[in-house]
Protein backbone atom coordinates (compact mmCIF):
# COMPACT_ATOMS: atom_id res chain seq x y z
CA UNK A 1 0.00 0.00 0.00
CA UNK A 2 1.34 3.32 -1.08
CA UNK A 3 0.94 6.00 1.69
CA UNK A 4 2.89 8.80 0.15
CA UNK A 5 5.84 9.24 -2.45
CA UNK A 6 8.60 6.88 -2.06
CA UNK A 7 6.40 5.16 1.27
CA UNK A 8 4.77 2.23 1.10
CA UNK A 9 3.21 -0.56 3.42
CA UNK A 10 3.65 -4.17 2.94
CA UNK A 11 1.98 -6.82 5.04
CA UNK A 12 3.68 -9.24 7.26
CA UNK A 13 4.04 -12.09 4.81
CA UNK A 14 6.13 -9.12 2.05
CA UNK A 15 8.21 -8.01 4.71
CA UNK A 16 9.43 -11.54 6.25
CA UNK A 17 10.22 -11.67 2.09
CA UNK A 18 11.68 -8.31 1.83
CA UNK A 19 14.08 -8.85 5.53
CA UNK A 20 15.39 -12.16 4.35
CA UNK A 21 17.19 -11.49 1.19
CA UNK A 22 20.40 -13.11 1.30
CA UNK A 23 19.96 -14.41 4.53
CA UNK A 24 20.20 -18.10 5.67
CA UNK A 25 17.40 -20.37 5.81
CA UNK A 26 17.60 -20.88 9.32
CA UNK A 27 17.53 -17.16 10.21
CA UNK A 28 14.60 -16.72 7.86
CA UNK A 29 12.59 -19.66 9.16
CA UNK A 30 12.90 -18.17 12.44
CA UNK A 31 11.18 -15.06 11.50
CA UNK A 32 8.78 -16.84 9.85
CA UNK A 33 8.15 -19.08 12.70
CA UNK A 34 7.42 -15.99 14.92
CA UNK A 35 5.17 -14.21 12.28
CA UNK A 36 2.89 -17.39 11.78
CA UNK A 37 3.15 -18.21 15.47
CA UNK A 38 1.63 -16.79 18.95
CA UNK A 39 4.21 -14.88 20.61
CA UNK A 40 6.56 -11.97 19.83
CA UNK A 41 9.98 -11.01 20.68
CA UNK A 42 10.28 -7.42 22.20
CA UNK A 43 11.19 -4.64 19.75
CA UNK A 44 14.42 -3.85 21.42
CA UNK A 45 15.08 -7.64 19.89
CA UNK A 46 14.96 -6.21 16.65
CA UNK A 47 18.25 -4.95 15.85
CA UNK A 48 20.41 -7.43 17.57
CA UNK A 49 19.24 -10.18 15.52
CA UNK A 50 19.25 -8.56 12.31
CA UNK A 51 22.43 -7.85 12.65
CA UNK A 52 23.27 -11.34 14.01
CA UNK A 53 24.00 -9.86 17.65
CA UNK A 54 22.77 -11.44 20.55
CA UNK A 55 20.17 -10.77 22.66
CA UNK A 56 19.63 -9.59 25.33
CA UNK A 57 23.04 -8.16 26.55
CA UNK A 58 24.10 -8.19 29.79
CA UNK A 59 27.09 -6.44 30.79
CA UNK A 60 29.51 -8.88 32.52
CA UNK A 61 27.36 -11.72 32.24
CA UNK A 62 27.19 -14.30 29.26
CA UNK A 63 23.58 -14.14 28.09
CA UNK A 64 21.51 -17.52 28.95
CA UNK A 65 20.02 -19.56 26.35
CA UNK A 66 16.22 -19.95 27.92
CA UNK A 67 13.87 -18.91 25.63
CA UNK A 68 10.50 -19.92 27.87
CA UNK A 69 10.29 -16.99 29.97
CA UNK A 70 7.08 -14.58 29.27
CA UNK A 71 7.73 -11.27 29.75
CA UNK A 72 4.86 -11.16 32.28
CA UNK A 73 6.12 -14.14 34.07
CA UNK A 74 8.03 -13.52 37.03
CA UNK A 75 11.76 -15.35 37.77
CA UNK A 76 11.76 -17.89 40.32
CA UNK A 77 12.79 -17.38 43.25
CA UNK A 78 16.78 -17.11 43.89
CA UNK A 79 16.98 -17.76 40.23
CA UNK A 80 18.28 -13.61 39.28
CA UNK A 81 19.87 -14.62 36.16
CA UNK A 82 16.60 -15.05 34.95
CA UNK A 83 16.25 -11.45 33.76
CA UNK A 84 19.11 -11.72 31.34
CA UNK A 85 16.85 -13.96 29.43
CA UNK A 86 14.40 -13.80 26.34
CA UNK A 87 11.06 -12.59 26.86
CA UNK A 88 8.51 -13.40 24.74
CA UNK A 89 4.55 -12.47 24.55
CA UNK A 90 1.09 -13.56 23.32
CA UNK A 91 -0.23 -12.58 20.76
CA UNK A 92 -2.45 -13.73 17.44
CA UNK A 93 -0.48 -14.92 14.31
CA UNK A 94 0.45 -12.04 11.70
CA UNK A 95 0.48 -14.22 8.73
CA UNK A 96 -0.78 -17.25 7.18
CA UNK A 97 0.75 -20.08 5.42
CA UNK A 98 -1.20 -19.62 2.30
CA UNK A 99 -0.08 -15.61 2.07
CA UNK A 100 3.42 -16.62 2.66
CA UNK A 101 2.78 -19.50 -0.16
CA UNK A 102 1.55 -16.67 -2.40
CA UNK A 103 4.39 -14.04 -1.89
CA UNK A 104 6.49 -17.38 -2.43
CA UNK A 105 5.54 -17.43 -5.52
CA UNK A 106 6.32 -14.13 -6.52
CA UNK A 107 9.76 -13.75 -4.90
CA UNK A 108 11.86 -15.64 -8.50
CA UNK A 109 15.16 -13.64 -7.80
CA UNK A 110 17.66 -15.74 -6.28
CA UNK A 111 18.02 -13.20 -3.33
CA UNK A 112 15.12 -14.60 -2.03
CA UNK A 113 15.73 -18.26 -2.07
CA UNK A 114 16.51 -18.62 1.79
CA UNK A 115 12.63 -17.22 1.92
CA UNK A 116 11.01 -19.57 -0.72
CA UNK A 117 12.88 -22.78 1.17
CA UNK A 118 12.05 -21.26 4.63
CA UNK A 119 8.32 -20.82 3.81
CA UNK A 120 8.38 -24.87 2.65
CA UNK A 121 9.75 -25.90 6.54
CA UNK A 122 7.58 -23.04 8.02
CA UNK A 123 4.20 -24.68 10.33
CA UNK A 124 1.63 -22.86 12.07
CA UNK A 125 1.21 -22.95 16.15
CA UNK A 126 4.45 -22.24 17.76
CA UNK A 127 3.84 -20.60 21.45
CA UNK A 128 7.32 -19.85 21.66
CA UNK A 129 11.06 -19.32 19.89
CA UNK A 130 11.74 -22.49 22.38
CA UNK A 131 9.29 -24.50 20.71
CA UNK A 132 10.46 -22.61 16.92
CA UNK A 133 13.98 -23.95 18.06
CA UNK A 134 12.51 -27.38 19.36
CA UNK A 135 11.14 -27.74 16.09
CA UNK A 136 13.15 -26.97 13.65
CA UNK A 137 15.89 -28.64 14.96
CA UNK A 138 14.18 -32.11 15.40
CA UNK A 139 12.11 -31.49 11.82
CA UNK A 140 13.82 -30.13 9.24
CA UNK A 141 14.92 -32.36 6.60
CA UNK A 142 18.60 -34.16 7.31
CA UNK A 143 20.34 -32.23 4.80
CA UNK A 144 19.90 -28.92 6.38
CA UNK A 145 20.93 -30.25 9.60
CA UNK A 146 17.73 -31.45 10.96
CA UNK A 147 16.87 -34.83 12.47
CA UNK A 148 14.04 -35.15 9.91
CA UNK A 149 11.10 -36.09 12.15
CA UNK A 150 8.70 -34.22 9.91
CA UNK A 151 9.13 -36.34 7.21
CA UNK A 152 7.58 -38.82 9.63
CA UNK A 153 3.57 -40.33 8.30
CA UNK A 154 0.32 -38.46 9.46
CA UNK A 155 1.39 -34.83 9.22
CA UNK A 156 5.43 -35.47 11.20
CA UNK A 157 5.71 -32.85 14.00
CA UNK A 158 2.22 -30.72 14.83
CA UNK A 159 2.54 -27.43 17.23
CA UNK A 160 0.55 -27.61 20.11
CA UNK A 161 -1.37 -29.86 19.42
CA UNK A 162 -4.55 -30.48 21.64
CA UNK A 163 -5.57 -33.80 22.96
CA UNK A 164 -8.34 -34.64 24.64
CA UNK A 165 -8.66 -36.99 27.82
CA UNK A 166 -11.04 -39.90 28.29
CA UNK A 167 -12.60 -40.48 31.41
CA UNK A 168 -9.46 -42.97 32.24
CA UNK A 169 -7.23 -40.02 31.92
CA UNK A 170 -9.22 -37.36 33.21
CA UNK A 171 -9.09 -39.72 36.86
CA UNK A 172 -4.90 -40.23 36.23
CA UNK A 173 -4.65 -36.61 35.79
CA UNK A 174 -6.63 -35.26 38.67
CA UNK A 175 -9.35 -33.81 36.13
CA UNK A 176 -7.54 -32.14 33.99
CA UNK A 177 -9.36 -32.70 30.66
CA UNK A 178 -7.53 -32.00 27.70
CA UNK A 179 -3.77 -31.82 26.97
CA UNK A 180 -1.80 -29.29 24.71
CA UNK A 181 1.12 -30.92 23.22
CA UNK A 182 4.19 -28.57 22.71
CA UNK A 183 5.56 -30.58 20.08
CA UNK A 184 3.52 -33.84 19.15
CA UNK A 185 4.43 -36.87 16.68
CA UNK A 186 1.33 -38.32 15.53
CA UNK A 187 3.09 -41.48 13.83
CA UNK A 188 4.96 -41.91 17.21
CA UNK A 189 2.54 -41.14 19.79
CA UNK A 190 4.86 -38.92 21.21
CA UNK A 191 4.64 -35.45 22.82
CA UNK A 192 7.83 -33.71 22.98
CA UNK A 193 7.41 -31.00 26.00
CA UNK A 194 10.11 -28.24 26.13
CA UNK A 195 10.69 -27.61 30.00
CA UNK A 196 12.11 -23.74 30.30
CA UNK A 197 12.04 -21.52 34.00
CA UNK A 198 8.37 -21.25 34.08
CA UNK A 199 8.25 -25.50 34.77
CA UNK A 200 10.86 -25.13 37.06
CA UNK A 201 8.12 -23.53 40.09
CA UNK A 202 6.95 -26.15 42.43
CA UNK A 203 2.81 -25.63 41.01
CA UNK A 204 4.43 -26.08 37.61
CA UNK A 205 5.86 -29.31 38.60
CA UNK A 206 2.75 -30.73 40.02
CA UNK A 207 0.44 -29.96 36.87
CA UNK A 208 3.01 -31.47 34.46
CA UNK A 209 3.14 -34.33 36.63
CA UNK A 210 -0.66 -34.69 36.35
CA UNK A 211 -0.54 -33.27 32.88
CA UNK A 212 1.64 -36.48 32.20
CA UNK A 213 -0.29 -39.16 33.87
CA UNK A 214 -3.19 -38.58 31.85
CA UNK A 215 -1.54 -38.31 28.77
CA UNK A 216 0.18 -41.86 29.27
CA UNK A 217 -3.31 -43.20 30.28
CA UNK A 218 -4.04 -42.25 26.70
CA UNK A 219 -1.19 -44.36 25.43
CA UNK A 220 0.90 -41.42 24.33
CA UNK A 221 4.91 -41.58 25.44
CA UNK A 222 5.96 -37.84 27.31
CA UNK A 223 9.64 -36.65 26.64
CA UNK A 224 11.01 -33.84 28.48
CA UNK A 225 13.45 -31.71 26.59
CA UNK A 226 14.94 -29.31 29.40
CA UNK A 227 17.57 -26.07 28.42
CA UNK A 228 20.76 -28.27 28.33
CA UNK A 229 19.54 -30.79 26.28
CA UNK A 230 18.49 -28.58 23.71
CA UNK A 231 22.19 -27.24 23.20
CA UNK A 232 23.28 -31.10 23.14
CA UNK A 233 22.92 -32.61 19.86
CA UNK A 234 23.78 -36.03 21.06
CA UNK A 235 20.85 -36.10 23.48
CA UNK A 236 18.38 -34.44 20.65
CA UNK A 237 19.71 -37.06 17.88
CA UNK A 238 18.03 -39.62 21.01
CA UNK A 239 14.94 -38.27 21.00
CA UNK A 240 14.50 -38.12 17.07
CA UNK A 241 15.80 -42.30 17.00
CA UNK A 242 12.85 -42.56 19.85
CA UNK A 243 10.40 -40.62 17.69
CA UNK A 244 11.28 -42.91 14.18
CA UNK A 245 11.93 -46.12 16.82
CA UNK A 246 7.89 -45.69 17.60
CA UNK A 247 6.70 -44.64 15.03
CA UNK A 248 7.89 -47.78 12.98
CA UNK A 249 10.75 -46.14 11.26
CA UNK A 250 14.39 -46.02 10.05
CA UNK A 251 16.78 -43.43 11.61
CA UNK A 252 19.72 -43.03 8.86
CA UNK A 253 22.39 -40.83 7.60
CA UNK A 254 22.18 -40.44 4.23
CA UNK A 255 24.35 -37.65 4.23
CA UNK A 256 27.98 -37.26 4.95
CA UNK A 257 29.29 -35.13 7.89
CA UNK A 258 26.03 -34.70 9.34
CA UNK A 259 27.38 -33.56 13.23
CA UNK A 260 29.22 -30.18 11.05
CA UNK A 261 25.89 -29.62 9.19
CA UNK A 262 23.78 -30.03 12.82
CA UNK A 263 25.95 -28.05 14.69
CA UNK A 264 25.94 -25.03 11.73
CA UNK A 265 22.10 -25.12 11.95
CA UNK A 266 21.54 -25.49 15.31
CA UNK A 267 23.83 -22.11 15.89
CA UNK A 268 22.33 -20.27 12.59
CA UNK A 269 18.24 -20.71 14.30
CA UNK A 270 19.63 -19.87 17.87
CA UNK A 271 21.47 -16.60 15.45
CA UNK A 272 17.95 -15.82 14.20
CA UNK A 273 16.39 -15.28 17.62
CA UNK A 274 19.12 -13.57 19.24
CA UNK A 275 21.08 -16.39 21.26
CA UNK A 276 24.48 -17.09 21.18
CA UNK A 277 26.37 -20.30 19.26
CA UNK A 278 27.33 -23.13 21.48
Amino acid sequence: MRIEADIYATSPAMTAMLCSKNESVAKTLMLLMELLGTYSLPPEATYPIAYDDTWPKADGFEAMGDLDCQGSQPAPEGQAEARYEQAHYKCEPATTIEDLEAIARFAKSSSYASFRTAVKLARTGSASPAESLMFAVLGAPMRFGGFGCCSLPMGGLLLNYRIDFDTLAVNMSSGIPYAICDLYCPAAGVDNEYNGIGHELQNARIHDGNRNNGLKAMGIHVLVINRDQMKDLVALEAFAQTMHRLAGARFRYRIKGYRKRQAAWLNALRTGIGLAPV
